[in-house]
């Protein structure tokens, strides 16, 4: 690699053909058919290749890529992790500069151009207006509170999406950034009015949901045990209603999945937590030896959608079955401190662009499981939420702890936190 052709200032400016373009020692051009080009860092990191997005092309110079990753470089050498690295930023930065930082920092292989798109849209419809011109040091729970208010109950899902936005950006932008995801995050929702469920799969407040799941597994029926696995595992029905044994590795705790029954049409592995592995159990009576499927109907099929719909309706609840996975995304935001790529991870969704597919090489299999543990635990209402917070510098970093001591303790594992300061968050 060393003696590799080195590109040019001036040739960067002029590619356009697609494909992937190598300045040495690893860092390469990728042009995409779209025309768009970002840099990619491949190195070798823990024993294995690794590819690292560097930043798009024109806004990352091909002087200032091979800065970057000479800083990647010589964080391997030093046995530090090459993702804590950051680009220095302005003592003071309006919300809007920062928040355009970020998106070009998240453009190429971290994210696609659709996905960028709609969060600079989104952004500028609800959040620069107010908080555009703001320093971001500036901007607290209250005053994003207030940003938010206008669309927190006309429009619930955007307004989250907007709040996920403007946290990800002063994660970004501020020193103390790594600390306000689940403290802001549940700071703002406690300004603001409560959000009515919509028409179209409403979801439980995840603050009913230990209640409510007592109630299900005082109940002994198929259906009860189906929506209990459902729920556990933030699966969509149809997973759950053609679940078969073979399916299941009850040795190592997993749940494969078929690319043939993902709505994706790409394998899934779910790690399955104490909770889930118990309803398999109870499920255990109703195997059949002509059938393979962990929850059978009568006939030997699988189970209807209405069957898993009427355990809710029977229990005079006005939710659906697929609002649950909703729920699971809301307690993920506001309750915890992993990624948002790891629930995107859990819940089997599709990535939107092709290099991020084409470089990300993991399923954050062993994180998933940790966050499906601590959200079974949650469900069963066996612990509360934490303030614990931990830093995020991408999803490879090693996992945060988020429930209290006796969600760790169950895993196994005991961990100490950062509690975030109480005046950024708006408590005076």
């Amino acid at each position: 690699m060393s003696n590799a052709k080195r590109l040019t200032a001036l040739e960067v400016g002029r590619l356009t053909k697609p494909g992937t373009y190598g300045d040495g020692r690893g860092l390469m051009l990728l042009v995409k058919a779209s025309g768009t080009r970002s840099w990619i860092l491949r190195l070798r990191y823990n024993g294995k290749r690794r590819d690292f997005g560097l930043g798009g092309y024109p806004a990352i110079s091909l002087s200032k890529a091979r800065e970057v990753a000479e800083e990647y470089r010589a964080a391997i050498r030093e046995g530090r992790d090459p993702l804590a690295y950051k680009f220095k930023k302005p003592e003071r930065q309006t919300f809007r500069d920062a928040a355009e930082a970020t998106l070009t920092g998240l453009a190429g292989d971290k994210l696609g151009e659709k996905t960028i798109s709609r969060m600079r849209a989104r952004l500028e419809m609800h959040a620069y207006p107010k908080l555009g011109r703001l320093e971001v040091q500036s901007i607290d729970a209250d005053v994003l509170a207030e940003a938010l208010r206008p669309i927190w109950a006309q429009k619930p899902e955007t307004a989250r999406r907007v709040r996920q936005y403007i946290i990800r950006v002063l994660r970004f932008a501020r020193p103390d950034g790594h600390l306000l995801e689940r403290a802001l995050a549940k700071a703002v929702t406690d300004r603001l009015p409560a959000q009515k469920a919509g028409e179209h799969h409403a979801a439980m407040p995840y603050n009913e949901l230990a209640a409510f799941m007592a109630r299900l597994a005082a109940k002994d029926s198929k259906g009860s045990l189906a929506l209990q696995f459902t729920i556990l595992n933030a699966a969509r029905s149809g997973e759950t209603r053609g679940a078969t044994w073979d399916e299941i590795d009850l040795e190592k705790a997993v749940w494969e999945i078929p690319a043939a029954r993902m709505k994706m049409r790409r394998p899934h592995r779910v790690p399955l937590s104490p909770e889930a592995l118990a309803v398999i159990e109870r499920a255990a009576k109703f195997k059949r030896p002509d059938c393979d499927l962990l929850f059978p109907s009568d006939a030997g099929t699988p189970l209807s959608d209405m069957t898993l719909t009427k355990v809710l309706r029977d229990m005079a609840l006005p939710y659906r079955v697929h609002g649950m996975r909703s729920t699971f995304a809301d307690w993920r935001a506001d309750e915890t401190d992993y990624p948002e790529e790891i629930a995107e991870a859990a819940l089997a969704h599709e990535v939107p662009d092709d290099v991020k597919r084409a470089y990300r090489r993991t399923d954050f299999f062993d994180r998933r499981r940790d966050l499906m543990r601590d959200w079974a635990v949650f469900c069963t209402g066996e612990a509360a939420p934490s303030p614990v917070a931990a830093p995020v510098a991408s999803p490879t970093s090693p996992p945060a702890s988020t429930m209290k001591a006796t969600a760790a303790a169950k895993r196994g594992k005991s961990k100490s936190g950062i509690v975030p300061d109480q005046t950024m968050l708006g408590f005076k």
